[in-house]
């Protein structure tokens, strides 16, 4: 996700301290700068901005607070990192408040220092790309209500702009969940047809008789309880389109019935004798192999025909994996809106789970797993332990790897993952665990960890 080298900045009054800092951060491809005083960090911060700064909490001319303080107003997005070997909970717990990334106590262990800068140049990337990501929509498709950057996206942004205007019948074939219903609206609104109705039927489910009068309407005293005239779905589409999501799925004598609609460009209704002229464009959904059906009888070969002028493949969401990261963005926001929340990031070990999952019900199921992480998170944050428990267990069981090990393995593994991802800060490592500090603390010490 990288775009540039992430330039730190070390400043503590200790120059060996500095050299070791600067050595073992350097390895790690940054871009490493350091300072004994805060008089010249804060110079060079000004001039040209750091990206990660980390600063002990006593200098001779300063105090990291106070250097926090003056780096994020010169940059806000810049993550700082408190050196102290004054520990207290107070002190933490201050800098964490004023907006610090994190802090670590000397003497420090130096694979923790490498993790923390890892993890916070982590979070700048996410926010970078997020940027990115955002800026890339606004100067995109105009087709608004679908959200897209990857190349199958991109591609399909230009079919639909060439059928739009061409008013001839599509049909859209797509998992569930891949936003064929989006789809049809998108080619309706960019259409001659957008100011006339879009109207739209599922066709699976119901019977002959359900399907007829919504779709054809029936006359009074049709058939029992028809006590007045109804006007079907196709007579109130008129002049616009009509969206025949789950083709695949009417029933055959219906086929028959939709075939003389779009060869005749008129219907009967139920009960009547009278034909009526349509005006209408016809755009059918469906998840099936429409071909396939026709060859083993189960949809009718000159309905296909008729329907398929052109046929658009919309893609799984695995198919657009770029697109990830866009749609929970977008989802975090529509559901804070609607939930009265302010969510507004996404944890590390979160985002890792959300985009290493497969997705079979697509763009659809994306939706309902962030709807739910902002419904149940009580911070500003989206955390894996507010993700659905089958994804936490999918998760889970990428740790063992090859072969069988023993339980305890796989357990010191999982909280050796989790305490890497929280950057080593053990109360959220606890947190996610859903265990207490205490209990953690005996682990860690069971198992030799950190």
């Amino acid at each position: 996700m990288a775009r540039f080298k992430m330039r730190i900045a070390v400043l503590d009054d200790e120059i060996i301290v500095c050299r070791r800092l600067s050595q073992a951060l350097t390895k790690d491809a940054y871009d490493v700068e350091a300072f004994t005083t805060a008089e010249s960090f804060l110079a060079k911060m000004r001039q040209n901005p750091f990206d990660i700064v980390f600063s002990d909490l006593k200098l001779k001319d300063g105090n990291g607070i106070d250097i926090l303080a003056k780096t994020k107003s010169v940059r806000e997005e810049t993550e700082v990192i408190i050196i102290t070997g004054y520990a207290s909970i107070e002190t933490a717990i201050e800098a964490i408040k004023e907006g610090a990334y994190h802090y670590v106590t000397k003497p420090f262990n130096m694979n923790e220092i490498r993790l923390l800068a890892k993890s916070a140049s982590e979070k700048i990337e996410l926010r970078m790309e997020n940027l990115r990501l955002r800026e890339a929509l606004k100067g995109g498709t105009g087709l608004h209500s679908i959200l897209g950057v990857s190349q199958p996206m991109q591609d399909l942004f230009s079919m639909i702009r060439k059928l739009a205007p061409v008013d001839c019948n599509v049909i859209l074939q797509g998992a569930s969940g891949t936003g064929k219903a989006l789809v049809a609206k998108a080619i309706h609104q960019l259409s001659r047809r957008k100011d006339s109705h879009f109207v739209s039927f599922n066709c699976g489910g119901f019977t002959d008789e359900l399907i007829a009068s919504e779709l054809f309407g029936y006359e009074k005293g049709a058939f029992t309880g028809a006590t007045a005239s109804k006007v079907g779905l196709l007579e109130s589409a008129t002049g616009g389109t009509v969206f025949l999501d789950e083709i695949g799925e009417m029933p055959l004598s219906m086929q028959v019935k939709l075939l003389h609609v779009i060869q005749d460009r008129s219907i009967l209704r139920v009960g009547g004798v009278r034909p009526i002229d349509l005006d209408i464009r016809v755009i059918a959904a469906t998840n099936r192999d429409l071909r396939h059906e026709v060859a083993i009888g189960n949809f009718r070969e000159d309905l296909f025909y008729r329907l398929n002028v052109v046929m658009l493949h919309l893609p799984s969401l695995d198919e657009r994996r770029e697109d990830i990261l866009i749609l929970i963005n977008h989802f975090m926001e529509k559901f804070s809106l609607a939930f009265h929340k302010k969510v507004s990031d996404i944890q590390p070990h979160a985002l890792q789970i959300l985009m290493n999952y497969t997705y079979p019900g697509n763009v659809r199921e994306l939706e309902n797993i962030v709807e739910r992480a902002v419904a149940l998170t009580d911070c500003e944050m989206i955390r894996a332990q507010d993700l659905p428990q089958d994804l936490q267990q999918l998760e889970f069981d990428n740790i063992e790897g090859e072969g069988l090990v023993t339980l305890a393995e796989i357990e010191k593994r999982y909280i050796s993952r989790i305490l890497e991802k929280t950057g080593y800060n053990k109360a959220e490592t606890a947190q996610i665990l859903d265990i207490p500090r205490t209990t953690l603390w005996r682990k860690l010490k069971s198992y030799k960890i950190g």
